[in-house]
């Protein structure tokens, strides 16, 4: 990770006050230790370590001293530090960044294009936590792979300090100048509070909603405030030389098994983050025993020196490495072989990347000479960015093949009504590139968000004075019918409202989990509202989990709210739900071949010949149903294919581009149900 390169000695600034500049070797060899424990789990383990929240908390130690000597000498200037910070931190990572784009179009499959072009943008200007915390509470998101630049999370979170914090510093020495309190204790109080109000929000975050705790800015602000905290400590702590001896050691082992005895990747960051940091601080605390027993012995070693020293570019580079021999291999992890070719080439690579980049830049920065070490950083983003923006550029194109409802190349799900022979020749669409976009999206209509925690609130579409209101009500299996029922809302002057949350279908309960407290709430609340406008018709689902072993079934709470709708004179449409496999049959056709066996499934084994529906006894006339199974799924096979049309866009949603083509089939059940 960066090193701000602070605690060497150098004739140009004395030591600050309080504070002892001088070079701890214990803390360059606590940044090889973490390093290497982030490397082999993410390599050999497939879980993260800990080793980053070390990270974290050295940062805030190493940039707050750096604040310190600052002001030593005469002041803080933010414009020559953040020069410095920038200079120090893009030109290695953009160097990454440009190699790793340019492998992603040689190498990444077309379907991953996007993100990867998305991600590469978010990594080079320093936000990309932001993009994988707003993608963690996208629940169509989930379809994303793990990216080639996921890793720039946390270098996006730690530039976002070392541009924020040296300006909360200056404000707070600027106060405490017009106060009687003295510099210290203002930058004390503010990382104290810094820390106490990030702890508090990353361990209630955690609790409801882990995936974007673990990305976020303000939960992780409190692991560099603890670094801060140490940086403002006294540089001697009286401390007998058996504690040092202790604390060095405890800390040492604790970050060596952090990721052993928690499960990180699901519990942190949280209290549980206290683990690593609490660990690094213990060494920094320990600092030199002058002991040829204590860990700062060990971590004083040339090897680990040498590691240390290396350190952000190694971690920049084995993350990339990593993914892309998991591409070609076609695999899911690494073994033992793959896993030291892949460490080697990313110590190979971080060591040309240290020589020939880091350390020419860090002696212009040393000579006093950061103007050309900014610009050269600064500049470095121009040949990424033009080539992303190319890249998107090209793939944009790529992905504007489409076609109209009713084109006889394309007749999608109406194929089955077609003799094979009526049926011309063509290359399947949606294309590959735009597979994971083709979905019918409703967050730019008119939304409203009634609710906390809502993935996509209460959206409408249609005229002011529309001749039918429909209210599509359930998962994002109801979304995507969506887009069969707008062509004819549009042909008809209706209106629809789309009240969706992903995992939670319309039902008096919640039917994924039980226990899932905002799905029940939003169920309820959709109810409210439904009874409250009262439309001519309700769109929901009629069944669900439809897999391999005839699974399917009509859950009590389903029918429950028909016949609560029912009561109040709403019209209901339940449509069949579609298949869900165990693999992805577009990504199957696409390697195999759409007439490839493998990639289709019998019929029989996931739709039974009666719909559980049909059984669950007599209900309201307002209620019917709609079976496309048939337009999905010949008499024998659920193809990945039909029609020259995609129908699956992962392992169980529909296309939006197939679901257009069953337009004439929805438009004429919505007819016959609204005419009653």
């Amino acid at each position: 990770m960066p090193d701000l390169d602070t605690l060497r000695p150098g004739p140009e600034s004395p030591p600050a006050t309080g504070q002892q500049r001088r070079f701890r070797p214990e803390i360059q060899g606590l940044r090889a230790l973490a390093i290497t424990l982030v490397v082999i789990y993410h390599v050999w383990v497939g879980r993260v370590s800990g080793g980053l929240d070390a990270f974290f908390l050295l940062s805030g130690f190493l940039l707050t001293g750096q604040l310190q000597r600052a002001h030593a000498k005469g002041g803080i200037r933010l414009i020559p530090l953040w020069k410095n910070i920038i200079a120090r931190l893009l030109p290695a990572a953009l160097t990454v960044l440009m190699c790793t784009a340019v492998a992603c179009i040689l190498l990444l499959p077309e379907e991953r294009w996007f993100q990867a072009i998305k991600e590469i943008i978010a990594s080079a200007l320093w936000y990309q936590n932001w993009q994988l915390a707003a993608d963690s509470v996208n629940y169509l998101a989930r379809n994303n792979a793990t990216s080639v630049v996921q890793h720039f999370w946390s270098l996006s979170l730690q530039a976002q300090f070392f541009l924020g914090w040296p300006l909360v510093v200056a404000i707070g020495l600027y106060l405490a100048r017009r106060t009687s309190l003295g510099a210290r204790a203002v930058i004390a109080g503010l990382a104290t509070i810094m820390v106490a109000g990030s702890l508090t929000y990353s361990v209630w975050l955690t609790g409801i909603n882990q995936p974007l705790a673990y990305f976020h800015t303000g939960t992780r602000l409190w692991e560099f405030g603890l670094g801060v905290l140490l940086a403002l400590l006294p540089a001697t702590l009286p401390l007998p030389v058996w504690s040092r001896l202790l604390l060095g050691w405890a800390g040492c082992l604790a970050l060596l098994v952090c990721g052993i005895v928690f499960d990180v990747s699901t519990g942190f960051p949280g209290y549980l983050a206290l683990w690593p940091t609490l660990a690094a601080a213990a060494v920094l605390i320990a600092g030199h025993t002058g002991s040829r027993f204590g860990a700062d012995r060990l971590l004083s070693s040339a090897p680990l020196q040498r590691l240390g020293g290396i350190s952000y570019a190694l971690y920049l580079w084995h993350w990339p490495l990593l993914m892309f021999w998991l591409i070609l291999r076609g695999r899911e992890s690494v073994d033992l072989l793959g896993g030291v070719l892949v460490v080697g080439t990313a110590l190979a690579l971080a060591v040309l990347t240290h020589r020939f980049i880091e350390q020419p830049l860090r002696a212009r920065t040393r000579s006093g000479r950061t103007r050309r070490g900014y610009r050269f950083g600064v500049l470095m983003l121009v040949p990424v960015l033009c080539l992303t923006g190319g890249w998107q550029a090209t793939a944009s194109q790529m992905a504007s093949r489409t076609f109209e409802i009713g084109d006889p190349h394309y007749p999608g799900g109406l194929a089955k009504d077609l003799p094979d022979d009526e049926i011309p020749a063509a290359r399947p669409l949606p294309p590959r590139i735009s597979l994971f976009e083709d979905w019918q999206m409703v967050n730019d209509w008119h939304c409203e968000h009634p609710i906390s925690g809502d993935e996509f609130g209460f959206c409408s579409t249609g005229p002011a004075k529309p001749t039918k209101h429909i209210v599509v009500a359930g998962d994002s299996h109801n979304q995507q019918q969506i887009a069969a029922i707008l062509p004819a809302a549009q042909k008809h002057g209706w209106k629809i409202t789309a009240m969706l949350k992903g995992s939670c279908p319309f039902s008096t309960g919640s039917e994924n989990d039980p226990d899932a407290a905002d799905c029940v709430a939003w169920n309820e609340h959709a109810q409210r509202y439904i009874l409250d406008v009262h439309p001519d018709l309700v769109v929901t689902s009629a069944s669900r989990n439809v897999r391999v072993g005839l699974t399917e079934s009509t859950p009590d709470g389903f029918v429950a709210q028909w016949r609560n709708l029912a009561d109040a004179g709403i019209s209901v449409l339940a449509i069949r739900d579609n298949p869900r496999f165990d693999f992805v049959p577009a990504l199957c056709q696409f390697s195999k071949g759409p007439d490839d066996r493998s990639c289709s499934t019998p019929r029989q084994e996931l739709l039974a010949d009666q719909p559980p529906y049909l059984g669950v006894g007599e209900l309201p006339p307002q209620v019917s149903f709609l079976d496309l199974s048939d337009y999905l799924c010949d008499t024998r096979l659920c193809r990945p294919v039909v029609g020259n049309v995609i129908v699956y866009l992962d392992d169980n949603h529909v296309t939006a581009s197939y679901m257009r083509t069953l337009s004439p089939v929805v438009e004429r059940n919505l007819l016959e149900v609204l005419s009653r």
